[in-house]
Order: structure tokens, then C-alpha cells, then sequence
């Protein structure tokens, strides 16, 4: 959920953007007040799926162009949002002005693992959350934090919308909307080269700016790696060169 990214919002104000973040159907406070508090629901998407969900991201977007309307939208997407992001820019191509990916993957069975995460640290010591950083304070956290859950799409989306996650970039993509994608080399979200065919099938669509980062030995979640620092100085240097110098102090 979105306060899990607290640190990089804050970075992001500071150096002059205006940050919103939305938690997703059955995702975080969403989740919580549309299953009546129940957080044994956390996950369950309710009626619509991962349309509707899909649906609400696109209106958040349209919300924040409300209040900002002469300012770039850029997204940062992570995780299963990023899987998300994808579908929609293949829909809405020009949704945003620039798009960041973390945490993703090339959306096909060969190249996202759909499976146990956790596979590559099983061990009789393992937390079963090993696979999201290598810090083992961001498992301690996500373990402790009542909003967090041991996510098994499958199970939790039913079948139909966890094969609708799969996909490939389509032929409508906006050649002039630049994409960052980044992951750690150790995220077993994405198997083998699959962030590098994702960043060539962009290309291929005819998208001119796409730049792909890979950091060593990193897990899946950047943001709360032992290099959260170097991810985040990076992304933001990122954002800064492709927003043609927009900068507010609104939040």
C-alpha cells in the first residue's frame, strides 16, 4: 500500500513534484473501507476485478490532470500496479507524459513467475518474504503492518484475471511518452532476460526513449533495498530530464 513509500514520496516533494499515490481495490485503506474492515479480505478486488480496478487508476489519473492541468503526469508503477501500467498504456497510450515500471516484468508464462516468489531463500529459517529485499528489516515491517498480505494472484484474483495480467506491449504506443523500467537482478518477478525483451518490444512499438536499469543483486522492491538511496537519486534524475523543467511545491 501506498505508505509503504513514504520515504520516496517525501523525495519526490523535496525536489519539487506533486506526489499523489492511491492504494488499488482491496489494496490498503481502499481495501480495508470497501471490505468493512475486514483485513482478512485484503486482496479481493470485489466486483469488476482488475477491470474496475484498472478502471479507478485511470480516473485517479484524470483527477490529478484535473487539479494540475498544465503540468506532465508521470507514473511510477510498481509490482503488480506495473503489471497494471502496462494494460492501461496499451489502452491509453498517452495517459501519461512518462511512465516508470518497477518491479515488473515482460508479461508472458515463459518470463513472470506466477508461482512461490519465495522459492530461491526456501530454507527452515525463511520468512517466506525474503524475495521482496534484501534488508531484513523491510520483511519485519511488511510482516508486522496489518495492511500487508502473503499475495497468491490466483487465489485471490480467480483465474480469469490473473490470465488477463498476461499480455505484450500493443501497436498503439506513443512514440514521444519516454518509460524508465527498473528491477534488481535477484527479483524473481521476472525470469531470465525478460526486462530486457520488455524494453526491446517497447522499442519496437516505436517508442523512441526507452531506458532500462538493472541493479545488482537487488530484490523486489527497490524502494526499500539496501540502495534505496542510488534507486531513488536515479529515478528522480530521471523524472527531472523528462518534464521539461515543471517544478511545483504542491502536494
Amino acid at each position: 500500500h501506498a505508505l509503504r513509500y513514504a520515504a520516496f514520496a517525501k523525495a519526490l516533494v523535496a525536489a519539487g513534484f506533486a506526489v499523489y499515490a492511491d492504494d488499488h481495490r482491496g489494496h490498503g485503506a481502499t481495501g480495508r473501507a470497501q471490505h468493512g474492515g475486514d483485513l482478512a479480505q485484503l486482496g479481493h478486488l470485489g466486483p469488476g476485478g482488475l477491470r474496475a480496478t484498472e478502471a479507478a487508476i485511470e480516473q485517479f489519473a484524470a483527477l490529478i490532470r484535473a487539479r494540475h492541468p498544465n503540468l506532465p503526469l508521470i507514473a511510477f508503477a510498481h509490482s503488480w500496479g506495473s503489471l497494471m501500467a502496462q494494460r492501461i498504456m496499451n489502452r491509453e497510450p498517452r495517459l501519461y507524459q512518462a511512465v516508470v515500471l518497477s518491479g515488473t516484468a515482460f508479461r508472458t508464462a515463459r518470463y513472470m513467475e506466477s508461482g512461490a516468489l519465495n522459492k530461491r531463500w526456501d530454507a527452515p529459517e525463511a520468512n517466506g518474504f525474503e524475495w521482496l529485499s534484501r534488508d531484513p528489516a523491510t520483511a519485519a515491517e511488511f510482516m508486522a503492518d496489518p495492511l500487508c498480505f502473503d499475495a497468491r494472484i490466483p487465489k485471490l484474483f480467480g483465474l480469469l484475471d490473473a490470465a488477463r495480467l498476461l499480455g505484450k506491449p500493443g501497436p498503439n504506443a506513443a512514440p514521444e511518452v519516454p518509460i524508465l523500467i527498473i528491477g534488481g537482478s535477484d527479483d524473481p518477478l521476472s525470469r531470465a532476460d525478460g526486462l530486457e525483451r520488455l524494453a526491446a518490444a517497447y522499442r519496437a512499438r516505436g517508442v523512441r526513449d526507452v531506458s532500462l536499469r538493472i541493479y545488482p543483486e537487488a530484490r523486489h522492491e527497490l524502494l526499500n533495498e539496501f540502495n534505496r538511496d542510488e534507486v531513488i537519486s536515479e529515478v528522480i534524475t530521471w523524472m527531472l530530464e523528462h518534464v521539461g523543467g515543471h517544478r511545483v511545491n504542491e502536494v
